[in-house]
């Protein structure tokens, strides 16, 4: 008989945030990143990542890295989940701009984290947001 039989739900909502302007051409998680998840002492479930434009922006890429807890400068300790492209952005004020929403539903172990980056330096930022909730 299997060991887990019941489904498991988060008990604490988390959002945490970064604003990303500057790039980071690193493909191993290394380099100046941003932490918008950082799973609590029974782990997380990652429901999904947005980037919202702030303004005027280059089209670039995100880059989602999990990594496990240790620093980020060894680059063993990261790994690529995920990468999204992100538009070119003209601000306005009579149209809302596109979110790029990455959907994860996906569960991270005791202590791990979600850091992003972005691919090209831009000019008035993207806002990046984690979604999760802690087990």
């Amino acid at each position: 008989m299997p060991a887990n039989i019941n489904p498991v739900f988060g008990l604490t909502p988390k959002q945490a945030w970064a604003t990303l302007t500057t790039a980071n051409t690193a493909k191993d998680g290394t380099g100046t990143v941003s932490t918008v998840v950082t799973a609590g002492a029974n782990g997380a479930m990652v429901q999904d990542i947005r980037a919202v434009p702030l303004g005027t922006n280059t089209a670039s890429v995100l880059r989602v890295f999990a990594n496990n807890g240790s620093t980020n400068v060894t680059a063993t300790n990261n790994s690529l989940w995920y990468e999204a492209s992100l538009p070119a952005t003209t601000l306005t004020e009579v149209a809302g701009q596109a979110a790029v929403i990455i959907p994860l539903n996906r569960s991270l172990p005791i202590g791990y984290k979600l850091n992003v980056v972005i691919g090209t330096t831009v000019a008035a930022g993207w806002q990046i947001t984690g979604n999760s909730e802690d087990f």
